[in-house]
């Protein structure tokens, strides 16, 4: 992948939506952009064997820049030039062990060369190693490219703020501003979105609305600022502003899954669930393998009253994520559902377990548990989810069937009071069955 493409996927991380669109392909380059940092060492004198090596590079040979590269280095192995140079085409043919080793290379041969850091952290942050990309950035940014090139520090300080968006969203600002000093005036469409998203973390969302807005009126068919302001929609409760905004965006790129996650969100938020989940069946053939996606779809046929099409969703996104608690928690419920009482306490155990906070799972392994008559097991699940969470009318009458089964009578009459008190009517035959109960315990209402 090429020093660009590292660059564009390092902006799409974390974009506020489910699903974003997917890095460039390997050796691929945008050509509305830049390659600043690529760029950046084509300057000075340099040996001809090693110039050689950098016109094919420049015409995109890689297959014919690695052996002059090779030899060359063979002679000067310690080259921080000629080293950036074999690390940048190993990127761009998809070598990024290779790439990394020899930007490492690169940097130990000369530990102030701003292309290495700066390529070395973009390809950290392609991969998600947002710990490692930090600091190679950082340091590219107080460095000074070969070419004196305004628009590569630039392009670092735009990376660096992509990556402190999620846990420093201060410091993106901050990185954003100096990249907007560097190359006064050429602010584009993705700057705008990069400041709707930063001043969104910052709960600015009047600011967030309109750069979003600006970066729309600048570029109409951008996704990246209708996926913004859609998000800002619905977090505001209005999924009836977001639908056409979202509807129009996906006319110009049918194929966007963060869009169409958006969309299907809207929908069920105004009950059109029918369309939701079609909307969901259509993101889940464009992202089969995404685990958030499974979650959603399956969420969607657990509200249509579908389990039984939730659970092979659940269960796969459960083998790839084993520890996510909401994950668990939804794939045990969906097994409750179809009747599996004794296959979902495991599944619910896990989700209680990954999560101290966990009060649906262990609701759901209460009733599951009373499903089977382990009536001991039902008061252990419901203290458990005691100390964390009030009672609802549900637990409540839980609590006194246990009892009740358990001949432990005064607590048994005990819940059912209590229960009657909060159902107000809403569940009539459990409160037929509670005063039933009570005139036989002796306590009639």
């Amino acid at each position: 992948m090429t020093i660009k493409s590292l660059y564009l996927c390092s902006l799409l991380i974390c974009i506020n939506s489910v699903a974003q669109q997917p890095p460039l392909p390997a050796g691929s380059r945008d050509p509305d952009q830049p390659d600043a940092v690529s760029h950046s060492l084509k300057v000075g004198g340099v040996a001809p064997a090693l110039a050689a090596a950098e016109d094919k590079i420049e015409s995109h040979d890689y297959d014919g820049a690695r052996p002059l590269l090779l030899g060359y280095l063979q002679q000067h192995p310690t080259d921080a030039r000629a080293l950036f140079d074999l690390g940048f085409v190993e990127d761009s043919t998809g070598q990024q062990d290779a790439a990394e080793r020899d930007y490492g290379k690169a940097i130990a041969a000369d530990p102030k060369q701003f292309e290495s850091h700066a390529a070395l952290g973009l390809l950290y942050a392609q991969t998600n190693r947002t710990g490692k990309a930090l600091p190679e950035l950082q340091t590219a940014s107080q460095l000074e490219p070969a070419s004196h090139d305004a628009a590569a520090k630039a392009q670092v300080w735009r990376s660096l703020s992509q990556l402190q968006l999620a846990t420093d969203p201060a410091a993106a600002k901050q990185s954003l501003l100096k990249a907007l000093q560097l190359t006064p005036g050429n602010d584009t469409p993705a700057d705008l979105v990069l400041t709707g998203q930063i001043a969104e973390a910052n709960d600015d969302l009047d600011d967030a609305s309109t750069a979003y807005q600006r970066a729309l009126a600048a570029d109409p068919a951008s996704a990246g600022a209708t996926s913004g302001l859609a998000h800002l929609l619905l977090k505001e409760k209005k999924p009836q502003e977001a639908e056409p905004l979202l509807r129009t965006a996906l006319a110009k790129h049918p194929e966007d899954a963060g869009l169409t996650a958006q969309l299907a969100t809207a929908l069920a938020a105004q009950g059109n669930d029918v369309e939701a989940t079609t909307t969901l069946e259509k993101l889940r053939q464009l992202q089969p393998g995404n685990v958030d996606v499974a979650g959603m779809l399956a969420d969607a046929y657990l509200r249509n009253g579908a389990p039984d099409k939730a659970v092979p969703l659940l269960a796969e996104a459960v083998q790839a994520a084993p520890t996510d608690a909401g994950l668990l928690t939804s794939y045990g419920q969906s097994l409750i559902y179809t009747k599996q009482f004794a296959t979902a306490i495991p599944i619910l155990e896990r989700a209680a377990a990954a999560d101290p906070h966990a009060e649906v799972a262990l609701g759901g392994l209460a009733f599951a548990h009373s499903q089977l008559h382990q009536d001991s097991e039902v008061l252990k699940d419901l203290s458990a989810r005691q100390k964390i969470a009030p009672d609802t009318p549900e637990t409540l009458f839980l609590w006194a069937t246990s009892y009740d089964n358990l001949h432990q009578m005064t607590q048994a009459a005990g819940y059912y009071e209590r229960f009657l008190a909060a159902a107000n009517g809403k569940y009539p035959n459990e409160e037929w069955q509670a005063k039933h109960r009570l005139v036989t315990l002796g306590h009639s209402q």
